[in-house]
C-alpha cells in the first residue's frame, strides 16, 4: 500500500493492534515494527530478522513525552543531544523502565530515537511508540526502498508502506549515554565530532 493513500495510516494501526508487523519508511532505512506491548509480535521481529533475541530492538516515537512507556527521564548528555539532534538520525541508548518487555531489551537499556520523516512521525502520533527494526535479515544490506525489503523479507509481514527511497541512505548513529561520558556505538550519519560538538 502506498504510504499516501488516504487509508495508509487506518489500515496500519488495524495490523498493528491485531498482532502484525508492518514496514515503513523512516529518515534512515526502511523499518519492520510491532506494537511495544505486543511480546509476541516483538518476539517475531526477531524471528524474522533471523537474529538473536539477546540483542534489543529500538524504539521509535513521535515526541519525546511518549518515550516514558519505556525509558527512564534522559539524563542530562542525552537531553542535549535529543534537542540538538531530534528529530533526526541519532538513536540513544539510556536506561529503560523496570518493566520494558525483555523482547524490546534483555537489558537495562533501550535504544530511543525521534525520526524526522513525515509518514513516520504521523504513524507514531496514531500508535504511540514502536519497537523497529531494520526491515531486513540481520547482517544484510540497508533497506532503502520497498523493493529492498520484499527482496530480504519476502511476505514475512503483514503490511508494506512504500513510501519511495528512504532519505537518509543508512542507518542511525547510536550513542550510549548511560555512563559519564557519551560513546559512540554505531557510525552513522552524525559524525563522533558533531555529538561532541553538541555536547561542548
Amino acid at each position: 500500500m502506498s504510504a499516501d493513500h488516504p487509508q495508509a495510516l487506518i489500515r496500519a494501526q488495524e495490523v498493528l493492534r491485531a498482532g502484525g508487523l508492518i514496514a515503513f519508511p523512516t529518515d534512515t532505512v526502511y523499518g519492520l515494527g510491532a506494537e511495544i506491548a505486543n511480546a509476541e509480535a516483538v518476539a517475531q521481529l526477531h524471528r524474522i530478522k533471523g537474529r538473536m533475541e539477546a540483542k534489543a530492538i529500538p524504539v521509535l516515537a513521535a515526541h519525546v513525552d511518549d518515550l516514558r512507556q519505556v525509558a527512564k527521564p534522559l539524563p542530562g548528555m542525552a537531553k542535549r543531544l535529543a534537542d540538538h539532534f531530534w528529530p533526526g538520525p541519532l538513536t540513544l541508548v539510556v536506561w529503560c523502565l523496570p518493566d520494558l518487555s525483555p523482547e524490546i531489551s534483555p537489558f537495562e537499556t533501550v535504544g530511543v530515537r525521534i525520526p524526522d520523516h513525515p509518514f513516520t512521525l504521523a504513524l507514531l502520533a496514531q500508535t504511540g511508540p514502536l519497537a523497529v527494526t531494520s526491515a531486513n535479515r540481520a547482517g544484510g544490506g540497508d533497506p532503502l526502498t520497498a523493493e529492498d525489503v520484499l527482496a530480504a523479507l519476502g511476505g514475512a509481514f503483514d503490511l508494506l508502506l512504500e513510501g519511495g527511497p528512504a532519505p537518509g541512505g543508512m542507518a542511525s548513529s547510536v550513542v550510549d549515554c548511560t555512563q559519564d561520558e557519551v560513546r559512540l556505538l554505531r557510525r552513522g550519519p552524525i559524525s563522533a565530532e558533531a555529538i561532541n560538538e553538541a555536547l561542548s
